[in-house]
């Protein structure tokens, strides 16, 4: 009966016997339970340390057995006390398991890498999910084909509806593409703003400040992204979209005419990848146009600059004060 309450059945069977003649010493005890003196020696130990047993105030020699009702509270006491016990080491081992968690997989959580085109797209639709204030967008890849502007629009119109705001950055190229500065206009019916530069350094998305989804290589969307978590890293992603939206013009908005004497941001974005070095395909890669848009307004700005060579155009060009060393 007691052994739910830690006792084993020899110490029950000793004790109950106790109860039963109070006088019986040890050998008594042996004799009608028929166990070894040892049996009983160790049953005995056990009792005390349960507080079921004390020395007999009458016989020193002898022990006295606690009354049944209050061994009983003196054993359920017993397991309340070993029950919070564990339930503190319980809780101390949960505490240390988060610690070590945290420890080992902190810059996991602010650095990860998602591999494929498909763990990107699965990883954003999480993303867009959780988005609650601001969504942030550095777009490169030029024109929006009408695929995808179809199948953006719904995740869109969700957004701005639930009262996210949204900025996207484009190439200048997409000016000229009937399809995504019709979906521009519509975006802004709804409240999203498009604006567009010369040139972009990478994919990248921001998510209310506090997560940035970069491509893992600008060349190459196939490669996957890496998602940051960083406070500082996102901050200065962060700044850069900033930087690059207040320089960026409206897209639908009418271009100012250029006079004679000065660039278009499109030109002076070429004479600053040709000064790098940057060769056609790089620049018609960056800029979201074909490589013989590229060589033509290369050509054109060689002959406006008296260069013989692109690099020397970019060089001209510094020299001149058109562009930014």
């Amino acid at each position: 009966m007691f052994d739910v309450l830690g006792m084993d059945a020899t110490a029950e069977v000793v004790y109950r016997e106790m109860l039963a003649h109070p006088q019986d010493g040890v050998a008594d005890l042996t004799r009608r339970l028929h166990l070894t003196e040892q049996t009983v020696l160790t049953a005995l130990d056990t009792l005390s340390e349960l507080a079921l047993i004390r020395s007999s105030a009458e016989d020193p020699q002898n022990f006295h057995a606690v009354a049944p009702h209050l061994a009983a509270d003196i054993l359920l006491a017993r397991q309340r006390a070993e029950l919070a016990a564990q339930q503190k080491r319980v809780q101390e081992a949960q505490a240390a398991a988060v610690r070590l968690k945290s420890e080992f997989t902190q810059d996991r959580d602010e650095l990860l890498r998602l591999n494929g085109v498909d763990c990107v797209r699965d990883y954003l639709a999480t993303l867009y999910d959780r988005v609650e204030d601001e969504l942030l967008t550095f777009a490169p890849g030029g024109a929006q084909t009408a695929a995808n502007v179809r199948s953006s629009r719904p995740l869109a119109e969700s957004l701005l509806k639930r009262g996210v705001r949204m900025r996207t950055v484009y190439l200048d190229s997409a000016r000229s593409d009937p399809v995504t500065v019709a979906h521009a206009e519509w975006l802004a019916t709804l409240g999203g703003r498009i604006r567009t530069v010369p040139s972009l350094p990478n994919r990248m998305i921001i998510c209310d400040r506090r997560i940035a989804v970069v491509a893992a290589d600008c060349d190459d969307t196939a490669a996957g992204a890496v998602v940051l978590q960083t406070p500082g890293v996102v901050s200065s992603l962060y700044a850069l979209f900033d930087c690059a939206w207040q320089s960026a013009r409206p897209l639908g908005a009418t271009a100012s005419p250029a006079d004679t004497q000065r660039l278009s941001a499109q030109q002076s974005e070429v004479l600053r990848l040709l000064s790098q070095g940057h060769t056609d395909e790089s620049v018609a890669a960056r800029l979201g146009v074909s490589a013989r848009t590229a060589r033509r307004i290369a050509t054109k700005l060689m002959d406006h600059l008296g260069a013989r060579s692109r690099f020397q155009a970019g060089v001209h060009a510094v020299a001149r004060g058109l562009i930014r060393p």
